[in-house]
């Protein structure tokens, strides 16, 4: 068994808080920013927060550091900055307000495997 990546890790404690419509745009050559954006969102404020620390904890307990959490306390829109990996969770009427997938129209949707 190998040791599961940080995109994967996010991913998967995405999806473990059912997180909704979570896709994974992999930004290397098109941004400086991040070699990988999961975006995904989520009903309830709550939820959206849960989601959040689920991916920040789980990239911390695995030994990635998590440089930045922002937006926790509105849960509209919270960024979980992981380095090589950004995790954007929006609360829904957010996610289609700002619409990342068409901003970032040219970095390509990837299928994640998280059966480790």
């Amino acid at each position: 068994m190998t040791e599961p990546t940080l995109l994967e890790l996010s991913y998967k404690a995405a999806d473990d808080k059912r997180a909704e419509d979570i896709i994974v745009l992999n930004m290397k050559g098109v941004s400086l920013l991040a070699d990988y954006f999961i975006i995904c969102h989520a009903n309830s404020d709550r939820q959206v927060q849960a989601i959040a620390k689920e991916m920040a904890d789980q990239a911390e307990k695995s030994g990635f550091p998590v440089k930045r959490l922002e937006g926790f306390d509105a849960a509209r829109w919270i960024l979980v900055d992981m380095g090589d990996v950004v995790g954007h969770v929006f609360h829904k009427d957010e996610r289609q307000f700002y619409n990342l997938e068409r901003l970032w129209g040219d970095a390509p949707i990837i299928s994640v495997d998280t059966e480790v």
